[in-house]
């Protein structure tokens, strides 16, 4: 690394700091180019240089905040019950979400294309989570469906959490918490007389990565129709249907 490269990278640092901080006492609106550029004792052209704009020193600044709450996240994920690792997980997106608003509603509203690394490594994480709960037999739904209602919900709590009063956020983030678990997990241990079908194509598609006995073909063959019996393909069977009269 050059003598350039390693200013380039103290300035950038410099100015990922002085933004972080004013975005999270000021929003984004208080987050001007001039404001950070007083903040980090440089003048603004040194932004324009590092991030080309403003839009990009956000984007910026949130994806290095939000990454070192993946990067913990990550770290969480090892032991303990499957089903309290969802809740605990959910419990901690919303906690950072409302510790930090600005970084959160920035980071949340990227979707499609525009999605970062970060939050395609927090998914991830999530659907290692979604993974376990499946292979424990408690999955009630298919891993990709909880994988978007969990991620739905906590984003969209935070958001509903953020307009209520301080008081009242603790009691709503549990009950929008345990809706979402209601609707995607079997809460008691796992049914050893009558599971659902929609239980066991779960769990049976969570294990067949274990399986090397299927071609490709087959192996397909079979997770579609997994997919479809535990839920995940209800509404394309639905549009199916509709069609087919």
């Amino acid at each position: 690394m050059t003598r350039t490269d390693e200013f380039q990278d103290e300035m950038r640092v410099k100015l990922l700091k002085a933004a972080a901080k004013l975005l999270a006492e000021h929003g984004v609106l208080g987050t001007t180019v001039r404001a950070v550029a007083q903040a980090a004792g440089v003048q603004p052209p040194a932004i324009y240089r590092t991030f080309g704009d403003k839009d990009a020193m956000l984007e910026a600044v949130a994806e290095a905040v939000f990454a070192g709450y993946v990067d913990q996240k990550t770290i969480a994920t090892n032991d303990g019950d499957a089903i309290q690792q969802l809740r605990d997980g959910f419990d901690r997106h919303v906690a950072f979400g409302l510790a930090h608003p600005a970084v959160f509603i920035l980071v949340s509203s990227a979707t499609g294309d525009r999605k970062s690394r970060v939050q395609q490594e927090g998914l991830a994480v999530l659907a290692e989570k979604i993974r376990l709960v499946a292979r424990s037999g408690r999955l009630k739904v298919a891993e990709e469906t909880a994988v978007a209602l969990m991620s739905a919900m906590s984003v969209g709590s935070v958001l509903m959490l953020l307009n209520q009063a301080e008081d009242r956020r603790a009691h709503l983030a549990i009950v929008s918490r345990e809706a979402v678990m209601a609707a995607i997990v079997d809460d008691m241990e796992p049914k050893i007389l009558a599971p659902s079908p929609a239980t066991l194509a779960s769990t049976l598609s969570a294990h067949l990565d274990d399986y090397d006995g299927l071609t490709g073909g087959e192996r397909h063959l079979l997770m579609e129709l997994l997919t479809r019996i535990s839920g995940g393909g209800a509404a394309q069977a639905l549009i199916q249907s509709r069609h087919a009269r």
